[in-house]
């Protein structure tokens, strides 16, 4: 196998001017999203530069210490993208994702790196880090996806929740239909990636691996093991989230916190 090929400076300057296609074609179709696109593109870059400075130097230390500080970083950072993208409020909210990507991430992790992989030692910067960071960006938009029909169902589906509570149904099971939709669409993406990955896909670990020159077969059983490692830390984030948010967000009598429906919550309650 061939070792990775280094890419120019250059040859990544002259291929970055593709960004014209997608520049031309919000101009011509007046998408608005130019201004969104500069900033994210330069914060891509900006961001990716500076981490991969911190990486190297992180993995020349691999420090047990640093490297759990670093996945605490990665863990708070996570929580609070989520919760924004989402466009919930933070307050009641936050320790239910934190809690959820702890819980999803932190077991699969030591697993994985003390009994599957087995680094030397075991913290190696280089698996530790490159590992959480392909679940908890994997697991992202599982979260949000979750958080965000969970909330909406109580907006178009208050009347159905409202007729549990007084028929006497407790708060978890008035709840239940909103959390199992929740999780439906939260874990239908994931679902369909496992079904065509090798088919119409080759996941982005595997070709890395095997740009990188690593055996085909060695690169399959990482991507086997990160997939399903993937799929478990959906699984659990977004119901321990739910779980959690359900406690936090609403009271024993099933009153919503107001914050998490905004001023839809006094229409609702009008209605």
């Amino acid at each position: 196998m061939q070792q990775v090929i280094d890419i120019q400076w250059w040859q990544l300057g002259l291929f970055s001017l593709t960004l014209l296609l997608p520049f031309t074609i919000n101009a011509l179709y007046q998408l608005k999203i130019g201004k969104e696109a500069v900033i994210g593109l330069i914060r891509m870059v900006v961001q990716l530069f500076l981490v991969g400075l911190y990486l190297e130097y992180l993995f020349t230390l691999n420090n047990l210490w640093i490297n759990l500080v670093w996945l605490l970083v990665m863990l708070l950072v996570g929580s609070s993208a989520i919760i924004s993208k989402a466009r919930l409020p933070r307050r009641p909210l936050f320790l239910a994702v934190f809690t959820g990507l702890c819980a999803g991430l932190l077991p699969l992790l030591g697993f994985i790196t003390v009994v599957v992989v087995q680094p030397t030692p075991y913290y190696h910067a280089q698996y530790l880090i490159p590992l959480a960071g392909m679940l908890l960006g994997n697991s992202l938009n599982a979260n949000i996806v979750c958080l965000q029909h969970f909330f909406d169902a109580f907006k178009t589906r208050w009347s159905e929740y409202e007729a549990a509570l007084s028929l006497g149904a407790p708060v978890r099971a008035a709840t239940q239909p909103f959390v199992q939709n929740a999780l439906q669409k939260a874990l239908a993406p994931i679902l369909a990636t496992m079904a065509t990955t090798g088919l119409v896909s080759l996941p982005g670990m595997m070709t890395g691996q095997i740009l990188g020159g690593a055996s085909p077969m060695v690169a399959i059983k990482y991507q086997v093991m990160i997939m399903i490692a993937v799929w478990v830390m959906m699984s659990v984030s977004i119901t321990m989230c739910l779980f959690i948010a359900v406690r936090n967000v609403i009271s024993p009598q099933g009153r919503l916190n107001s914050e998490c429906l905004g001023w839809k919550q006094t229409n609702i309650e009008h209605n």
